[in-house]
């Protein structure tokens, strides 16, 4: 009988705190947030695997990224342009491979022909592509193309690479501010891997055809943009083997011929984006 007192004892007092900590949490006003007991009890428990990371915590960490990237780069913050370019991305994320997850899209004041996408739904495009694109689906083929990123992993595929490498993960994983950090450097200076583009490219002119716009407009915004000067533009220069890209998404139109044919009005298109022009 006293051995049975003693192991109560032995986990009855941790319970009751546990409990009583709990009804703190429970209690305690936060003002304008939902209480998250997970956090408020771990606070220590910010590693991460990336090699089976969850929905929720890949959107947690782009939304971590994007705090970072907003002191980076110069946020449009035109309405009607923002409205237009998230208009487009929620039409291609209903029809993606992860149309669950939540999406951001945001407008860069930046003259460059560039998009790129981060971590957990975070999309990113310049003022300088969404003027060299013709149509809307030349523009919509971008924002698939990006969002293809997101539905394959890369970037999150390429932080455990670069931490492996660099030798800042461990066995639990990588810690939360060190992989935020990693994930920034790729998406604004590395070029992804062949692999990754065409995967993209794959995923994106999918997208692109059940979204029901033209298809076409991913073959010939590209071939525009290596045709517009002696040097390639930033979209193209950082994604490798445009050329072969270029072939392959058209035999894979020829493979499959659709009747999608939205998006191809630019008249109407440059009403959409006035704004920027």
């Amino acid at each position: 009988m006293a051995n049975y007192h003693l192991w109560r004892r032995r986990w009855f007092y941790p319970l009751i705190s546990v409990v009583v900590a709990i009804s703190l949490c429970i209690t305690t006003p936060l003002p304008g947030r939902a209480i998250d007991l997970l956090p408020l009890l771990f606070q220590g428990a910010q590693v991460l695997q990336l090699s089976n990371i969850s929905d929720r915590q890949e959107v947690e960490l782009g939304a971590q990224m994007n705090q970072q990237l907003r002191s980076e780069v110069k946020l449009n913050r035109d309405p009607q342009i923002n409205r237009y370019v998230e208009d487009i991305g929620r039409r291609i994320v209903a029809s993606s491979d992860r149309p669950r997850l939540p999406a951001t899209f945001q407008v860069v004041e930046d003259k460059a022909i560039n998009a790129f996408a981060t971590a957990g739904g975070f999309v990113y495009v310049n003022t300088g592509l969404i003027k060299a694109a013709e149509n809307e689906a030349e523009l919509a083929s971008v924002i698939s193309h990006e969002w293809g990123h997101i539905s394959g992993k890369h970037l999150v595929k390429q932080m455990q690479q670069r931490a492996l490498a660099s030798g800042v993960a461990t066995a639990a994983g990588l810690e939360r501010n060190t992989a935020v950090g990693i994930g920034v450097e790729l998406a604004l200076n590395r070029p992804r891997s062949r692999q990754d583009e065409f995967d993209a490219d794959k995923r994106g002119l999918r997208t692109l055809i059940r979204a029901g716009y033209a298809p076409s407009g991913m073959v010939s915004f590209m071939r525009k943009l290596l045709k517009s000067g002696s040097s390639a533009p930033t979209f193209l220069s950082t994604h490798p083997a445009t050329s072969d890209r270029i072939s392959a998404l058209q035999a894979a139109i020829d493979r499959q011929p659709s009747n999608g044919r939205d998006g191809l009005d630019t008249a109407s298109y440059r009403d959409n984006i006035r704004s920027v022009l």
